[in-house]
């Protein structure tokens, strides 16, 4: 009879996907298994918020705890997060491959979420870790308009032979989506084909235009700069010695970056680089809008460590450029 297959202890279940996996990575494959620890799926914000959002429909919720038990005795062999898709291995009484196609975000309703969002998000850090103030959190979590699918923009397909929609090999990755979440928090905005920096850039092109439009005689505040791209600025600092933003292109031996950098220095090396914004941001690993800011500054930019780190490592390729 269709849909009838032997049953395998849990044990012996978590046996055969440790053995699966043995082979897959033997073979050469990107294997990204799901682990969970003690009895939790999920403990982040991002990851909790996504198994609680499936639970709340009830088209789910008599295969969903299946997939619980699955997920946590290791049957998710492999899940990968695309745009729009999540693919798979569940170990079963065989292995099983599972595909799971999320609808992309409609444009009008993540226009809307970003609107409902500036300014109310301190950093992208604040973002990916869940410290958000409540409106923000009911603003993203919205069971109609928020970031995570509803049933109908979820469609599931498994090789197994259960003819129901929702198997609990695919419960299993969806709660291995969840469980994902918690690492990789960002990977919620790519499933739904949309980018968490712009949540942060349109507070930031907010700022920026009130800038313009106020005349030189305003700046950005410290702590707004500090806040939305871990930038500090430092109006005390004194030029560093030996610098200068007039420095001219190094054929020989590179000065150092500078530790006192201005804005000019900013936009000066994006232009000896000859990139344009969006290419330096995506160089940096920072956001458009933060490369707007930083050369708008006249005083100088006291940077985080890894924002830093990257603008040595540009300053450097500044030496290799014709």
């Amino acid at each position: 009879m269709r849909g009838w297959k032997p049953y395998v202890p849990a044990a012996q279940r978590r046996q055969k996907a440790l053995q699966a996996m043995a082979r897959m990575r033997k073979s050469g494959g990107d294997i990204q298994p799901v682990r969970i620890e003690g009895r939790l799926i999920a403990r982040s914000f991002w990851g909790k918020a996504w198994c609680h959002h499936l639970e709340s429909y009830s088209d789910f919720e008599n295969r969903l705890p299946r997939g619980r038990t699955y997920v946590r005795n290791g049957s998710v062999c492999h899940l990968e997060i695309l745009r729009g898709r999540v693919n798979a291995k569940v170990q079963g009484s065989r292995m099983y491959d599972v595909a799971v196609d999320i609808t992309p975000l409609p444009r009008p309703a993540w226009k809307s979420i970003k609107e409902r969002c500036t300014g109310k998000i301190a950093s992208l850090l604040d973002l990916l870790q869940g410290r958000l103030s409540t409106g923000v959190m009911e603003v993203v979590t919205d069971r109609a308009q928020g970031l995570f699918p509803s049933p109908r923009e979820i469609r599931m397909e498994c090789s197994c032979p259960d003819w129901a929609t929702m198997c609990k090999h695919v419960a299993a990755v969806l709660y291995g989506v969840g469980a994902r979440l918690d690492e990789q928090p960002e990977l919620l905005f790519l499933l739904r084909g949309v980018d968490h920096e712009e949540l942060i850039d349109a507070r930031a092109e907010a700022a920026i235009q009130a800038v313009v439009s106020g005349g030189k005689g305003r700046r950005i505040a410290e702590k707004d700069l500090g806040a939305i791209f871990g930038v500090e600025i430092d109006a005390e600092a004194p030029p560093a010695k030996g610098s200068s933003t007039n420095t001219p292109f190094a054929k020989t031996r590179l000065p150092p970056f500078p530790a006192a950098a201005t804005g000019s220095d900013i936009r000066k090396l994006r232009e000896r680089l000859r990139l344009t914004r969006r290419e330096f941001s995506q160089l940096l690993g920072v956001s458009e809008a933060a490369v707007s800011v930083w050369e708008r500054s006249f005083e100088a930019l006291r940077l985080q460590l890894r924002t830093r780190s990257a603008l040595e490592r540009a300053w450097a390729l500044r030496g290799k450029r014709p």
